[in-house]
């Protein structure tokens, strides 16, 4: 799969994705640095343990890079930036329950707007995902030509116990 390209001078605006979720009772906000080991923890046990490695690493930046979804004080959904690689979205993910709500659009562009924010032009997206469809609807995401595997070339990957 591809990486992604988003222009983050031409995003949708956040705030109709904010009041979606809001009215929903969801709050979205970016992530404390005492929540860290909470956070990446679920990140590793609800995803991946790799997604929890580079969900770590947003929590070393000034701002966190990580933004989060909850309910009634219960975690449902993140979204990560600059974790992988400067100017990387990703990764990202809201729980199978409340999916269809708008919690990922309000996550993405969360992170994409906070990223324009800090100076960015354009953000990458790192190998779609499966959600390619939903990038390019959503913000617009061109494929990158010769980008696969990219970054991810090489990486290693955990072996199951002997």
């Amino acid at each position: 799969m591809p990486d992604y390209l988003v222009k983050l001078y031409a995003l949708p605006p956040l705030e109709p994705a904010l009041k979606r979720i809001e009215v929903n009772g969801f709050e979205l906000r970016r992530a404390l640095a005492p929540e860290k080991s909470i956070v990446v923890d679920w990140v590793r046990t609800v995803f991946a343990p790799n997604w929890g490695d580079e969900c770590d690493v947003s929590f070393s930046g000034r701002p966190v890079s990580c933004f989060l979804v909850t309910r009634d004080g219960t975690l449902v959904g993140f979204a990560c930036y600059d974790a992988t690689c400067k100017a990387f979205f990703g990764p990202t993910g809201v729980v199978e329950e409340v999916r269809g709500k708008g919690l990922g659009v309000a996550l993405l562009l969360s992170a994409l707007h906070a990223m324009r924010h800090e100076g960015y032009a354009y953000a990458i997206i790192g190998a779609g995902g499966g959600a390619e469809e939903f990038y390019r609807k959503t913000v617009g995401a061109i494929p990158i030509e010769g980008s696969s595997p990219g970054i991810y070339r090489g990486m290693l990957k955990a072996r199951p116990a002997s």
